[in-house]
């Protein structure tokens, strides 16, 4: 039996009384790719920042190489042979790609950095991961697939043993996808032990030796690929068998609904058009069809790099229409800035709210009350006091703690900011008809998530406020929304609503699930 270049036994880690991780075991033998799947907040992330040493342990260890260790630093990660790739790549532009891939281990000669050699050894280094790139090319001038190239071959010029790709298919185009499994298929060859982090089950087909599922913390699944159906794998990230409707995102469901599809699968009356999209175009999508009543929650889901962001973003203002039509109310809107969208009664929470939608170092009470101030204000003078009733209003409604209207955004738990940018536009809702969340609650703990599915759904029970949020997590959908419409390859390919809107319909509809045939690893019989 080859002996596993990574072995993770029992680990477990926890924030502040939740268990991220408890008792995972994982073995990695050398020349395996080995797939890690399961929702958003399963546990995956906090196991690869423990195995790269961003996080200590609990309890557990983690034997590389036959080396047992109870924690790692970053710095003896890379030195026991672990290199992981995270989605969001560590280039940096303004260097070459030899520059990049000596990055903290330069070869020097009488205090000079020796370029001729370290370029020679990053041309083997390309070569053995079959990049098309120099070693004298700028990072910033390369396409994405061939960033991702640079850093794996930075990782092996430290020997790494042990490779984590993180989503590593999210950003890059079907071409630029399938050359990195030609990659990966290379490195198993030569003897890395491989995990493979993704959210596409066809990855998993093509690629994956074996897999492991992670759900609460926990493994839930763990076998070899071949053998098991895609279904099968489904009700392991969801946790229990649901029913799939037969006609799923058949073509008949395509069109976006304006009427009312109660749980119990009764219709309601016509609910009045908040938001119609005719035809929209832009980067990366298009033509959608959408409709969204008044008082009414859709969902958009879809996997990474579905175009469901770019298309909430320009909805906004934040991308440029290539062309189709949006009616909010009865007026035709064309967004061409995030004012303009604003102008137009449409407000957007965007996904990474700490750069987007948060001034950190501002106070909650500025961050919550920004597009009110000059509302407020007598005689152009900022009225305190008024202010400061308000902010008291907005924490009530939205259970922001604490409520100190003086503390830094940046000070706040990530549920809480995230409360701040709500409780912004729900402050304005009076002239605000469309509400665009995209990951509403990404990085938010259960308590947080559930105090915002309330706020958004009363803001949609009494002030009637159309809202569109995009998501990747099938339980959040579910929970939240009325309707929901698939997203794949920047476009509406399905709808679901009513008793079909499960868990297990929404994973089934995003990868196409066949009931019948067996997954097996390519190459096999």
């Amino acid at each position: 039996m080859t002996e596993p270049n990574l072995r993770i036994s029992g680990l477990s880690k926890s924030f502040g009384g939740v268990r991220a991780l408890d008792g995972v075991d994982l073995t990695v033998p050398a020349g395996q790719v080995h797939a890690l799947l399961g929702h958003n907040g399963a546990g995956k992330s906090t196991l690869i920042k423990c195995l790269g040493g961003a996080f200590p342990p609990d309890a557990g260890t983690i034997e590389v190489g036959g080396t047992s260790h109870a924690r790692l630093t970053p710095r003896e990660s890379i030195a026991a042979g672990v290199a992981i790739i995270f989605q969001t790549l560590s280039v940096v532009d303004s260097l070459t790609v030899a520059e990049n891939i000596f990055l903290g281990q330069e070869w020097t000669r009488y205090g000079t950095v020796h370029r001729r050699a370290q370029e020679d050894v990053a041309a083997e280094l390309l070569e053995r991961v079959a990049a098309s790139c120099s070693p004298r090319d700028r990072v910033a001038e390369l396409p994405m697939g061939q960033r991702q190239l640079v850093e794996i071959a930075k990782a092996l010029s430290r020997s790494a043993s042990v490779l984590v790709l993180d989503e590593p298919t999210a950003a890059l185009s079907g071409a630029e996808s399938d050359a990195l499994s030609e990659r990966v298929e290379d490195l198993r060859s030569q003897g890395l032990a491989i995990v493979y982090v993704t959210h596409l089950l066809g990855e998993v087909e093509r690629l994956a030796d074996a897999v492991t599922v992670l759900r609460d913390g926990r493994v839930a699944h763990h076998s070899t690929v071949a053998g098991h159906t895609r279904r099968g794998l489904v009700e392991a990230i969801v946790g229990r068998p649901e029913p799939v409707p037969d006609d799923l995102c058949s073509p008949a469901r395509t069109a976006a609904s304006a009427t009312v599809v109660a749980r119990d699968g009764t219709s309601a009356l016509p609910r009045v058009p908040g938001l119609v999209v005719d035809g929209l175009c832009g980067p990366g999508f298009g033509p959608v069809e959408i409709s969204v009543g008044e008082g009414e929650i859709v969902g958009l889901y879809g996997l990474m790099g579905s175009g469901r962001t770019r298309i909430l973003e320009t909805l906004f203002g934040g991308r440029r229409a290539s062309s189709g039509r949006v009616t909010v109310g009865e007026r035709i809107v064309a967004p061409a800035c995030p004012a303009d969208g604003l102008a137009a009664g449409i407000a957007l929470v965007p996904a990474d709210r700490r750069r987007q939608g948060l001034f950190p170092l501002l106070s909650a009470q500025d961050n919550v009350l920004l597009p009110s101030i000059r509302r407020l204000a007598r005689h152009r003078v900022r009225a305190l006091a008024a202010e400061r009733r308000v902010f008291r209003a907005l924490s009530d409604a939205v259970g922001l703690r604490p409520a100190r209207p003086r503390l830094p955004a940046a000070a706040f738990s990530g549920g809480n900011q995230q409360k701040l940018v709500l409780g912004r536009w729900i402050n304005e809702a009076r002239s605000i008809d469309v509400l665009l969340l995209d990951e509403p609650t990404q990085g938010v703990d259960v308590g947080a998530r559930q105090e915002i599915y309330q706020v958004v759904s009363a803001l949609t029970a009494q002030r009637g406020t159309a809202v569109l949020f995009a998501s990747s997590d099938p339980e959040e959908v579910v929970a939240l929304a009325d309707r929901c419409l698939i997203v794949s390859a920047g476009r509406i390919s399905g709808e679901l609503s009513g008793a079909e809107l499960t868990e297990a319909a929404l994973m089934s509809a995003v990868h196409n699930v066949d009931n019948t045939a067996p997954m097996t690893p390519e190459g096999a019989a």
